[in-house]
């Protein structure tokens, strides 16, 4: 990360500073996230530009600390921006307040996380029923829709285990059937194989070739490198920069 007293101002147009494009899902320009540590300032982001087209899969790297969680939080519409501008889906949201960032992101983002965040008494159906329920989906819509999910990552027959009776792997994708649920505009998976064996991440990264195959825009984001390859495109973030951003080794 930069320490500045004074962050840097750049009065430049940015990369995508022509906003969204028919087809991209995601446009940032000049996205600064700043941190104020008593008498320092702490840049976390500085200046970042990515554009990511629908159906793209593309994974952010980068070691500890460089920022990618960070952005990870300002494109899952969990966190707002210092400064620059964030469309998602041809929306600006880098000036949304928190239950305008809520609705957006239970709308068009299915997240994945490491740690699976399911809820231990509940069954894998009801967890992956759990966003519909709160966006007041009928009850039957809902069952039916989770069904369906839980079916095409190929758990229909666990759908009425409880986490403890599923395998690290089967958890996963009870999180990924939760994540697609609400068919997001793009699946947002944070470490998703960083609790698993060698042999069931790459099941779990096959899955997401399957989705990814199926016209889902899928952004992961690791600091594995064998990982990243999985993806189509990568792009690399240091010290709240963007430091690269080119196919991946599968690709090349």
């Amino acid at each position: 990360m930069a320490y500045t007293i004074d962050p840097p101002e750049q009065d430049r147009i940015g990369a995508n500073a022509s906003g969204p494009r028919e087809g991209d899902v995601i446009v940032t320009d000049n996205l600064w996230k700043t941190y104020e540590m008593g008498d320092q300032i702490v840049n976390a982001l500085s200046g970042i530009d990515i554009r990511i087209r629908h159906n793209e899969y593309v994974a952010i790297m980068g070691p500890s600390g460089s920022g990618k969680s960070t952005l990870m939080n300002l494109l899952g519409c969990l966190d707002s921006p210092s400064k620059g501008q964030y469309w998602l889906n041809g929306h600006d949201v880098s000036k949304l307040n928190d239950d305008e960032l809520a609705r957006i992101r239970n709308k068009e983002i299915g997240f994945v996380f490491q740690t699976f965040n399911l809820l231990a008494r509940a069954t894998a159906l009801h967890n992956v029923e759990l966003p519909l329920i709160y966006n007041g989906t009928p009850a039957a819509e809902r069952i039916e829709r989770a069904k369906f999910v839980l079916e095409s990552v190929n758990l229909g027959s666990r759908m009425h285990h409880k986490p403890n009776e599923l395998s690290g792997g089967q958890r996963q994708r009870v999180a990924i059937a939760r994540a697609l649920v609400n068919k997001p505009s793009i699946i947002l998976a944070d470490e998703p194989t960083g609790n698993l064996d060698s042999k069931t991440s790459v099941e779990i990264m096959a899955l997401f070739d399957e989705l990814q195959a199926q016209g889902n825009t899928i952004i992961l984001v690791t600091h594995e490198p064998d990982i990243a390859d999985f993806a189509h495109r990568v792009i690399s973030i240091r010290d709240g920069s963007v430091e690269s951003d080119g196919p991946s080794r599968r690709v090349r």
